[in-house]
């Protein structure tokens, strides 16, 4: 039963975190031009229109079961034709940007409500907050992990915007290896520790460092704004 619970207060913030990082990008891709998402049903905050079967439930609960320091996933991408945006490469930036911001802004959010122990505290409603703890841990996770600059994740098309057209053009070649890439990132580690390599973790560093970084900052900017 206690498992159950713990398992559980992960699904709430789960879904919010991946379904509004899917929402903010046809938001604001809507408000920049292109209506592609807006005009699918898109932009909602209804997960099931945003539920990849994968993505959103099986490698989520993988992790979930496996034990493993890092939870994430994702959604379906949400279409974006970043050809209809009135300033293409600025544009794209910003609805790139959309998803991992609203994350942040969620895990700050949850941690407002941690400093303010009247509203909850592990004592008085303990899966209460879990799910709540839970929220600023996947929030950090999936925003350090969609701003690796790795194509067709959000970094990747911010990387891809920045650079000068010709760079641009070979870097957005790398996006048909790009799952690839990602899933050696998580897949490597475990392959060198068994063929008796010295472990290197990739993902650790590349994620789980920047995300101990950015829940520090988010726990700072909740403190501040609670004690002013």
């Amino acid at each position: 039963m206690e498992h159950i619970l713990t398992v559980s207060s992960f699904i709430i913030p789960l879904l919010l975190a991946i379904t509004l990082h899917e929402a903010a990008h046809g938001f604001v891709a809507s408000k920049l031009g292109d209506n592609t998402a807006k005009n699918m049903g898109r932009v909602t905050f209804d997960p099931l229109k945003h539920i990849d079967p994968f993505g959103t439930v099986v490698l989520p609960l993988m992790l979930m079961l496996s034990g493993s320091p890092i939870l994430f996933g994702w959604a379906k991408p949400v279409p974006v034709n970043f050809n209809n945006l009135r300033n293409r490469k600025r544009d794209t930036i910003l609805v790139a940007i959309a998803g991992p911001l609203t994350n942040i802004i969620l895990a700050i959010i949850s941690a407002f409500a941690l400093y303010l122990e009247y509203f909850v505290t592990p004592e008085q409603a303990p899966w209460t907050f879990q799910n709540i703890y839970n929220s600023i841990n996947i929030n950090v996770v999936l925003a350090v992990f969609n701003l690796l600059p790795i194509l067709p994740l959000d970094g990747g098309r911010i990387l891809n915007s920045l650079l000068p057209k010709k760079l641009s053009y070979k870097h957005a070649k790398s996006e048909r290896y790009g799952m690839l890439i990602i899933a050696l990132i998580f897949i490597l580690p475990a392959f060198l520790a068994d063929a008796g390599i010295a472990k290197i973790n990739l993902s650790y560093y590349l994620i789980g460092v920047p995300a101990d970084f950015l829940r520090d900052v988010v726990f700072f900017v909740a403190r501040i704004g609670v004690t002013g």
